[in-house]
């Protein structure tokens, strides 16, 4: 999942933990939204459930 979360993050400068926190927030409700059948094909948990 890892090279999923990361992909804004690689090769990037960043002036605070904050500005990084943000991206990752942004990224990971994105993928929750987006990309929900590659999370489930990584993870293989059948009890995996997206549901809020």
């Amino acid at each position: 999942m890892w090279s999923l979360v990361d992909e804004p993050l690689v090769n990037q400068y960043f002036e605070s933990i904050e500005e990084i926190e943000d991206i990752l927030i942004q990224r990971c409700n994105f993928l929750r939204q987006e990309m929900q059948e590659e999370i489930r094909k990584l993870t293989n948990y059948h009890w995996l459930n997206f549901s809020l």
